[in-house]
């Protein structure tokens, strides 16, 4: 699996202007209802904060990949964000968060939406993909960063 298989392309910022975890949320959220994906903001928005509540999905090392299931949503999809100055997001670490996958699957899709998961978190696992992905200051660059990661592995 590759995440540009279930990363939506329209769903991507290269400077997320929210300063807590709430409104990052919110904010993701928002790109993927821009990108005709989600319609119903509130109720993915209070699906995905109920998980934060069960622990955080900070795992640290600058990452967080916020997620979640529900019936809203047809296929396995995800937005990207970078926030250039950092967010408090009760990380696993403690340090703030400057990179942002949010993952939302059917109800139903226990084998695609881990699959995912385990594929984000073992890229992110690379020091340099991080760095390279904290250093774009566009979407364009995000995109052509993952883009090369995922041609590799």
């Amino acid at each position: 699996m590759r995440i540009m298989d279930f990363l939506n392309e329209k769903a991507v910022c290269a400077d997320l202007t929210s300063t807590n975890k709430e409104d990052v949320i919110r904010e993701m959220v928002e790109l993927l209802v821009k990108a005709q994906v989600v319609k119903e903001k509130e109720k993915i928005v209070k699906i995905l904060l109920e998980r934060e509540a069960l622990g955080s999905t900070g795992i640290g090392q600058g990452v967080a990949i916020p997620h979640g299931k529900s019936m809203l949503v047809k296929d396995l999809t995800a937005a990207f964000g970078l926030s250039q100055q950092g967010v408090n997001y009760d990380s696993l670490d403690g340090e703030p968060v400057y990179i942002f996958f949010l993952l939302l699957a059917p109800e139903h899709s226990a084998g695609p939406h881990l699959k995912a998961l385990a594929r984000i978190s073992r890229l992110l696992k690379d020091k340099y993909f991080r760095d390279t992905l904290r250093a774009a200051r566009d979407e364009k660059t995000v995109l052509k960063i993952i883009r090369q990661e995922d041609a590799k592995k």
